[in-house]
């Protein structure tokens, strides 16, 4: 199990970009096909923009032509998930397993050997290529 992070809001606003803090801390969304993450497939490692848990590894990256970053499968433990209703509609949160930052959704509509789609935001990670 990931030991929890808290920190107070002016933590995190001080800690977090202005775009960080809205989608990480305040549940936003980067508008489709503006991460330079969504077209990154060297071999590496996606970490939390807020706390630097490692979450996806770029070997279970895909392009899902939806213009964010997709994995089929996050990292043991790396992530959490809840119900999220707003936009009048339900769909599966996906929230960093050791500070609760927001990082996109979860669907059922992804490629083999999981079926998942990890719908990330890109702001929301760090990407760190293999050395």
């Amino acid at each position: 199990m990931v030991q929890k992070i808290v920190k107070s809001d002016a933590e995190w606003k001080a800690l977090l970009t202005p775009d960080q803090y809205r989608i990480l801390r305040r549940h936003g969304t980067e508008l489709a096909c503006t991460s330079p993450l969504d077209k990154t497939y060297r071999e590496g490692t996606y970490y939390c923009a807020g706390c630097n848990l490692p979450l996806f590894r770029s070997t279970t990256k895909f392009n899902s032509q939806t213009g964010w970053p997709s994995f089929y499968e996050a990292l043991p433990g790396a992530v959490e998930s809840t119900v999220d209703t707003s936009h009048f509609m339900t769909r599966t949160e996906v929230h960093c397993a050791r500070c609760d930052g927001h990082l996109g959704h979860v669907f059922e509509d992804g490629p083999a050997p999981t079926r998942l789609r990890y719908c990330m935001n890109g702001v929301a990670m760090n990407f760190v290529p293999e050395p």
